[in-house]
Order: structure tokens, then sequence, then C-alpha cells
């Protein structure tokens, strides 16, 4: 998946287990679809409240926040209320959605590539950023790409 793809159409449950669709999701703006290994880890805790520190700036500009990962329905709410995220936590359970945007591994240590996806109305990829390392790299760099796209 990259920058002028289309990504694919899915719907996943979220932290409440409410059914969320990309197509609902981008319908409102932009969407930051951000991919991560394993909910309550030390780098996924500091990445989602990068995230959840920055959403005034990326509401301010239309823009969604959307996590996403392996980790159950429960899992994903206890995260959510524990670091008080504020934006939706998309349970992918069995990982179809990782494969397709092929950010998903193999191992289950890790069973996702720490990636994020900046995208726009029609679904279309407006930009792509990857870091295994840098937390707060997904967060800031999504915010320059949703900025420049204005």
């Amino acid at each position: 998946m990259d920058i002028g793809d289309t990504a694919p159409a899915f719907t996943l449950p979220d932290e409440t287990g409410e059914p969320r669709s990309l197509d609902d999701l981008v319908a409102d703006g932009p969407v930051v679809l951000f991919f991560y290994p394993l909910a309550m880890s030390a780098g996924c805790t500091a990445e989602a409240c990068h995230f959840r520190d920055l959403a005034a700036e990326f509401g301010a500009l239309g823009a969604t926040p959307v996590g996403i990962s392996t980790d159950a329905v429960d899992r994903q709410a206890a995260f959510s209320r524990k670091h008080s995220l504020g934006y939706p936590l998309l349970s992918d359970a069995d990982g179809e959605v990782a494969e397709a945007f092929g950010v998903r591994r193999r191992i289950t240590i890790a069973p996702t590539k720490r990636k994020t996806f900046v995208i726009g109305a029609g679904r279309e990829v407006l930009g792509v950023v990857k870091s295994e390392l840098n937390m707060r790299a997904h967060a800031d760099k999504a915010l320059e790409l949703v900025r420049a796209g204005r």
C-alpha cells in the first residue's frame, strides 16, 4: 500500500464493539489509520498517547486518528480507558485488514508492523509513515501530511 493507492474497504468493531467502516470514517474527513502491534505495550502506549496529545490539532484539520491492531475488543477498550485516548481503536482480530494493508507479520509477539496511512476521500492513500522504533514519528509526520493536503 503506497501513496495514490486505494485503501481496501473494511468494517471492524471498535473498542465499544460498534462496527466501523473505512468508508464511513473518511466521509467525515481524512483518516490517520495507524497500525500498532500490541495494546498496552510500552511502545504502543507511547505512540497512541502521542496521537491523543495531538488530537486537537488533527481535529482542527478535520482529520481523525484511528488505531488498529489484532487485539480483541475488550483489550482495546481497556487500552482506550486507561489512557483516555478518545479516538476509535479497531480490533482486527484475524489480521485480515493488516494483511490487506501489507503490515501483517507471521510472528505472534508483534503480529503487525508499526505503520501509518493517511487516507482521504475515496479511500485514497495520501501518505505513509514507517518507523518501528520512533513512537512519536507516526503522529508528527501524519500531522504534517494532513496539513500539506489542506
